[in-house]
């Protein structure tokens, strides 16, 4: 435990010893109170810039998806023309339009299967690090307190 002197000043006020190394408890209260903030405000910018992170996967796969469902749309008109090409002409231009078809498809799977590896590389989103730092925040203020 640590003794400082104390005097009154002539107003009638305390005035703590400075020489003894200690500072009053309500100085160490604020400050820690201001380094608490400035701990909390980094960890939620870190928290933001991951979640942007996580969101720019999002939006890529959301096109990737948006992309396959356009061209499989193309693929069924295509098929619609490709029965009418059957129906109307006995082999090539029905056989033309089912070529056109099936590369449409093939096409909307490849993007689909982009689209699906996007998703999996933003998945779940959580700010890791931040969470990591936060923990590792609390064990060190946990320690200090115990001291």
């Amino acid at each position: 435990m640590i003794v400082s002197d104390v005097r009154t000043r002539p107003d009638g006020s305390a005035e703590r010893n400075r020489a003894t190394g200690s500072d009053p408890v309500g100085e160490l209260v604020q400050r820690a109170s201001q380094q608490l903030t400035e701990l909390v405000r980094g960890e939620l910018r870190l928290a933001q810039a991951e979640m942007k992170e996580k969101g720019r996967h999002y939006g890529k796969s959301g096109g990737l998806f948006g992309g396959a469902g356009v061209v499989g749309f193309l693929m069924l008109q295509a098929l619609v023309a490709t029965v009418i090409a059957a129906l109307a002409v006995p082999l090539p231009v029905w056989a033309a339009a089912l070529i056109v078809t099936a590369v449409l498809g093939v096409v909307a799977a490849g993007m689909a299967l982009m689209a699906k590896r996007q998703a999996g590389s933003a998945a779940p989103p959580r700010p890791e690090r931040a969470i990591e730092n936060v923990k590792a925040d609390v064990v060190e203020i946990r320690r200090s307190a115990h001291r």
